[in-house]
């Protein structure tokens, strides 16, 4: 393990404390694609002892259900797989688009995938599954943060701000719909102590400019200090949407709803 020093540790030692605080007695699932920031979660649970199960869903031959197979052997953990049917989701994506009744693909992309996330929990018998929302919004894991930071630090802090609010929003409508199943998906670095520490990192730390198509470096390196596969830690971001392959075929499905109208 290389040597942490300065910000690293300190982030290094909030993220500990927050995985710390939401983890129970029982076993959890850890919501796995196998990018950095669920390897960055994975290995923190796997060094702490947590009793962890790597959870991944996506449609038959998605980027997320291969990758995450790869770096989850590497990472020697555990590792199930909801196999997303052609056939029956576009009934679940209708029926989980009118229950949370909001007109935002993202949102219901979101609530679609960890639907099948929580359905293969309660599968093993797994009542929290933790995820790595939050780490996107504060270390400016999303696209569209070059464009701010070529304006300057005020707009990246309002874009994050901004961010930060959907996220927080998003993620109490993803459990109302990961309740049917009685799993709770719990994020600890959207507690209100991790997002006050991750505000105090310097921004150069997150992101360099407008051209930066890596960003969360910092969260990058640590990653790759505590052991997390390169392949992973330097992939550049591909949301779960898109890497299980749900966006695709939620598209295509609306497309059909239109017709029933």
């Amino acid at each position: 393990m290389k040597t942490r020093s300065g910000f690293d540790k300190k982030l290094y030692e909030q993220m500990v404390q927050s995985v710390e605080s939401v983890r129970g007695s029982g076993k959890m699932g850890i919501s796995f694609s196998g990018g950095v920031d669920s390897s960055l979660l994975a290995k923190i649970c796997h060094d702490l002892g947590c009793d962890a199960v790597l959870l991944t869903m996506g449609f038959e031959g998605s980027h997320d259900v291969e990758f995450s197979k790869q770096i989850a052997r590497i990472l020697g953990m555990e590792h199930k797989i909801e196999i997303i049917s052609v056939k029956s989701f576009p009934n679940i994506a209708k029926k989980i688009w009118n229950e949370i009744n909001v007109d935002n693909l993202s949102w219901n992309e979101n609530c679609i995938a960890f639907y099948y996330v929580a359905k293969l929990a309660k599968k093993y018998e797994i009542d929290t599954v933790v995820t790595a929302n939050g780490i996107d919004e504060l270390f400016c894991g999303y696209n569209a943060y070059r464009d701010a930071v070529s304006k300057g630090e005020d707009a990246v802090l309002e874009m994050m701000g901004d961010k930060l609010d959907n996220e927080t929003k998003m993620m109490k409508a993803v459990n109302k719909i990961t309740s049917e199943f009685g799993v709770r998906i719990v994020q600890p670095f959207l507690s209100d102590k991790f997002i006050e520490f991750a505000k105090t990192i310097p921004i150069q730390h997150k992101i360099t400019n407008k051209d930066d198509l890596m960003r969360k470096h910092i969260v990058r390196k640590l990653a790759i200090s505590i052991g997390v596969p390169e392949v992973s830690a330097l992939k550049q971001k591909k949301a779960m949407q898109y890497g299980s392959l749900i966006h695709k075929n939620l598209l295509k499905v609306k497309k059909t709803w239109n017709k029933d109208l």
